[in-house]
């Protein structure tokens, strides 16, 4: 089995090494992790995407890797300024498809699976967005975007780049593909071509599976690709001889995802059952319905949180869901609809893919708060796993503090769980320095793990001798449909109960220094970190990454706005009171608390007029603040550069509110080595 290797980097300067204890920031930017995988059909091998960091690049590369039981790995793609993605095995496990950008959009190659040189199959002006192999052979369905019309092109070239609001797309459309890479011409031109298999400029295609004989694809589709129009997705199935579709399912709200039985007579599928008012935090449904079509039948039904990654397979049909702060494999049985705990000794399962037979399986899962995830192969009737990657091997030596789940009552009662990451030297003895750090979502969750890392350097945090919570506060997921709903037209006042209870909880533990905490959060975590900012001045200081200030901003300019009238139940003219009650900007004159604002210049889920306004509206209290616009980037930080400049600035503003540092950013880059014994 192969030890993956990692990158390490020399000291920073003298000062800075004394500023940051335990690993750098660039190591730990550097981790390779392991991305979803696709078993063999034969279940005895297993493909599947390592991401690493490329500095000189500025990007996140990803390759495709193949473990083959008793052979060990072996690297099958190596994309020069590029990645390869999506990793699918045709039928007869000869051949393995990937999407890659080499040069051009995201197209779609082929490589043998016992390795060698890939070959590139589409050439399409805009890419590929995804592809499945037709279980019969010899066919790959493409997914494509549609071509700029004539018409389009030519206005651009008359009048420049422009844009109508809610009109600037193009719709995806499946294509078909003969594939025989063995009769491949070598002359392109002399390569068969994609078919055409769906049209239309008032559906998009958004998810496809391939009936088991190959003769049929079951598509979800929808008004158009705005993210808003989720609610109009909508069920098919198309005939592949003859073009034609007929519709399975169709109502308002989301039903799609769709999965065949083994067969061909079924098809599973999710659904909001109809509800557009209320799927942000309301659970899917998993249901059942003929090929033929008829009436759908609810599975699952007594299963209390969100069902994804389906899978029918002969032994049974197959899911991942939260419990908490674990993540399981569950099976369903699909005649009754009973769920059962499918193998355990997993741990916090990210994706699953089983074999064709229903035999063997592999998993993305965390095995213990201590570990990295990694890929496991296990037999489904007998999970034992053998561990694929050793991605933990990583971290080994790094002297890491631990973590663990604490549960406390909030302000209404409500039982709230937070993970608590505590120095390796801890002493129950001390007090020590807190600092909360709050997920997005809200649908997100927290669980314990050895390397929390994004903008937040949480690790370092406890090197350097305080203690971290994560809050897992209303609205995330593990802990059922009605805690997800205790926010609704409660956003940030309950947020802000389950914090500061929690923060009360580990002051009264002897945990925590009350008179040296900070708070901070992305996307939903940066609202509730700027309504902390505007409504307590409890902490020294709160960074705000992404964050709302105020809900009529946010409404008119998110690409989202069901968000908001769904948590808020009213738009703002038709209830500007609760758009009052739950924005930070109402309270700003409260405001007294140092805040740091971090947002991407071209955010469109919260668009920088947020920041804008906190901004402004913290400067006019003469309130120590900073706003640090990263250039280029959207509502996250997906750069290794700019990811190392935003934990840098976290790290400068706690250290300076917190423990009275006047810390300063490194200006020289140390050398990078690559470790031994890969």
């Amino acid at each position: 089995m192969r030890v993956l290797g990692w990158v390490l980097t020399w000291s920073i300067p003298a000062v800075a090494v004394a500023q940051v204890p335990g690993p750098s920031f660039r190591d730990a930017i550097n981790l390779e992790a392991v991305g979803g995988g696709a078993i063999a059909p034969d279940g005895r091998a297993a493909a599947y995407a390592i991401r690493t960091t490329d500095w000189k690049e500025n990007r996140f590369d990803s390759e495709i890797w193949l473990w083959r039981q008793g052979a060990g790995t072996i690297q099958l793609t190596r994309t020069e300024k590029g990645s390869s993605s999506n990793p699918r095995w045709s039928p007869d496990g000869r051949w393995i498809g990937f999407l890659a950008d080499r040069g051009d959009k995201q197209q779609l190659y082929l490589i043998r699976a016992t390795g060698g040189e890939a070959l590139k199959v589409t050439s399409l002006k805009d890419g590929v967005s995804d592809f499945r192999w037709s279980p019969a052979g010899g066919k790959v369905a493409l997914s494509v975007l549609e071509p700029e019309t004539e018409r389009a092109t030519k206005l651009k070239s008359l009048y420049g780049e422009w844009a109508v609001e809610d009109q600037d797309y193009r719709q995806n459309h499946l294509w078909l593909l003969s594939v025989d890479p063995g009769q491949w011409p070598e002359d392109s031109a002399q390569r068969p071509k994609p078919t055409r298999l769906t049209e239309g400029d008032t559906l998009t295609v958004s998810g496809f599976a391939w009936s088991p004989d190959g003769s049929k694809i079951a598509y979800e589709h929808r008004r158009d690709p705005l993210i808003t129009s989720g609610s109009t997705t909508d069920l098919s199935i198309l005939d592949v001889a003859t073009r034609a579709s007929r519709p399975l399912v169709r109502r308002p709200g989301f039903d799609g995802g769709p999965v065949w039985s083994p067969d061909g007579q079924w098809l599973l599928y999710t659904t909001n059952a109809g509800d557009t008012t209320a799927n942000f935090y309301r659970n899917n449904q998993l249901m059942k319905i003929a090929a033929q079509g008829g009436p759908s039948v609810r599975l699952a039904e007594d299963f209390d949180e969100q069902i994804g990654n389906l899978v029918w397979s002969p032994r049974g049909i197959w899911f991942v869901g939260f419990d908490k702060t674990s993540r399981g494999i569950y099976q369903v049985d699909p005649e009754t609809g009973e769920v059962t705990l499918g193998p355990e000794g997993l741990g916090f399962v990210q994706g699953v893919d089983v074999a064709a037979d229903g035999q063997t399986a592999i998993a993305v899962a965390q095995p213990n708060a201590a570990s990295l995830s990694e890929l496991v192969w296990f037999e489904t009737g007998n999970p034992v796993p053998v561990q694929v990657t050793n991605l933990t091997e990583q971290i080994a030596g790094w002297g890491l503090g631990t973590s663990e789940v604490v549960s406390w009552q909030s302000r209404d009662g409500a039982t709230v769980e937070g993970v608590l990451h505590k120095p390796r030297d801890y002493d129950s003895s001390k007090r020590y320095p807190l600092l909360v750090v709050i997920h997005g979502g809200p649908t997100g969750i927290d669980v314990p793990q050895p390397v929390p890392f994004y903008v937040y350097p949480i690790p370092q945090w406890a090197a350097k001798g305080a203690v971290v919570l994560r809050p897992n506060y209303r609205g995330s997921a593990g802990y059922g449909e009605a805690f997800r709903s205790l926010n609704v037209r409660n956003l940030g006042v309950g947020d802000m109960w389950d914090v500061m209870s929690g923060v009360d909880y580990l002051i009264k533990q002897g945990v925590a220094d009350s008179s040296r905490m900070g708070a901070m959060g992305w996307s939903q975590g940066g609202y509730i970190s700027a309504f902390l900012t505007t409504n307590t001045n409890r902490f020294k200081a709160i960074s705000v990454g992404a964050g709302i200030s105020n809900w009529v901003t946010y409404y008119v300019s998110t690409d989202i706005h069901p968000f908001t009238r769904q948590y808020l139940k009213a738009t703002p003219w038709d209830d500007p009171a609760i758009y009052a009650k739950t924005s930070p900007m109402t309270t700003i004159k409260r405001a007294r608390t140092p805040t740091l604002i971090q947002h991407g210049q071209f955010d469109q889920r919260v668009p920088t007029q947020n920041a804008y306004e906190l901004y402004q509206g913290l400067q006019d209290q003469a309130v120590p603040t900073e706003l640090v616009i990263y250039k280029g980037f959207g509502h996250g930080i997906n750069k290794p550069k700019e990811q190392l400049a935003a934990v840098w600035h976290n790290w400068k503003w706690f250290g300076k509110w917190i423990w009275g540092e006047d810390v300063t950013i490194p200006a020289e880059d140390p050398p990078a080595v690559k470790a031994t014994g890969r």
